[in-house]
């Protein structure tokens, strides 16, 4: 299947199985930069994007704070842990990677279903 044919779910899902091909080195601000490219790609053009994904991840975490999107999947992803100016360690940031990855597809699978029941 081609990346053109995809829908959503599944283009986000193989792009998580490598980030690197789509980012260079997989490092969180890259797939972050990628993720508000797309965003605004699919804006332009007509799609959804991202639309309604922070307010998810605020009813996903259960509460607000200041941050966009990118802290609040910071929250989920390191619950228990404290990271400070956005700095983290190579292993707190290969958690955030996969938390994201895994939080968009529930956004996306719950966004789907609301789509096929309208």
């Amino acid at each position: 299947m081609s990346l053109i044919d995809m829908s959503e779910r599944e283009y986000w899902a193989f792009v998580s199985e490598g980030p690197e091909v789509f980012v260079g080195q997989a490092t969180l601000a890259r797939v972050e930069s990628f993720l508000i490219g797309y965003h605004a790609h699919a804006r332009r053009h007509g799609g959804p994007g991202l639309d309604g994904w922070r307010d998810w991840l605020v009813a996903r975490r259960g509460r607000e704070c200041n941050h966009a999107w990118m802290g609040l999947v910071r929250h989920i992803a390191l619950p228990d842990e404290s990271w400070d100016h956005w700095q983290l360690s190579p292993e707190q940031e290969e958690r955030v990677i996969t938390t994201l990855f895994a939080l968009l597809d529930d956004f996306l699978s719950e966004r789907e279903e609301e789509t096929h029941t309208l």
